[in-house]
């Protein structure tokens, strides 16, 4: 085989994964701990089929559904944030990533309605198995939401400076990256507490 067809054509750039390798070390662990939880909702619910299929009819799909086309637009917005600084488009950086914290503030208040409903029927984490994961598992997402939160508008604020372009992404992609597990994990969560009998 000649050493043309071995190395990569100069005009290709080469491909890295975005971001720091930090952060998806982390995303990793938090997909780890999910995954166990996610687990142990499956194994729980195969020996209380007709307790978790009666009570996910108390649970407002609506609200999951409106929640579930926030988190993708968000995630969204987001991409576009990072699209944006490898064109250095800073403007829309910080436009798309206030949007993208906009869809994360109404996820929270839909989440926040949907635990007002509940706790005021007096439902808690003792009610029953099935209450016991919804809320468990909704409020771990909850605050990874918050986090990601917290994490936009950091970027927000870094990008309002001038801080990411085509230069330096690096920060941004991290951040996105992280956004975008949050939004993978609700993609999961919904239909599996919500949806699935």
């Amino acid at each position: 085989m000649s050493e043309e067809n071995i190395l990569p054509s100069p005009t290709e750039p080469a491909r890295r994964l975005p971001g720091d390798l930090a952060i998806w070390f982390f995303i990793l662990a938090e997909l780890l701990a999910f995954s166990v939880f996610f687990s142990a909702y499956a194994f729980a619910r195969t020996h209380h089929v007709e307790e978790f299929n009666l009570y996910q009819q108390t649970l407002n799909l609506t609200a999951g559904g409106i929640n579930t086309v926030l988190l993708i637009t968000g995630s969204w917005f987001v991409a576009l944030a990072v699209q944006a600084a490898h064109r250095d488009d800073k403007a829309a950086i910080s436009r798309h990533l206030a949007l993208g914290w906009l869809c994360g503030a109404g996820f929270l208040g839909v989440k926040c309605y949907e635990y007002a409903d509940k706790f005021g029927a007096g439902i808690t984490l003792s009610t029953n198995t099935f209450y016991m994961f919804y809320i468990s598992l909704t409020f771990f997402h909850f605050m990874h939401v918050i986090l990601g939160m917290v994490i936009l508008s950091v970027l927000w604020k870094q990008s309002r400076k001038g801080v990411y372009g085509a230069h330096d992404a690096n920060g941004l992609e991290s951040g996105a990256a992280y956004w975008h597990m949050v939004d993978l994990l609700w993609i999961v969560l919904f239909p599996l507490v919500y949806v699935m009998r």
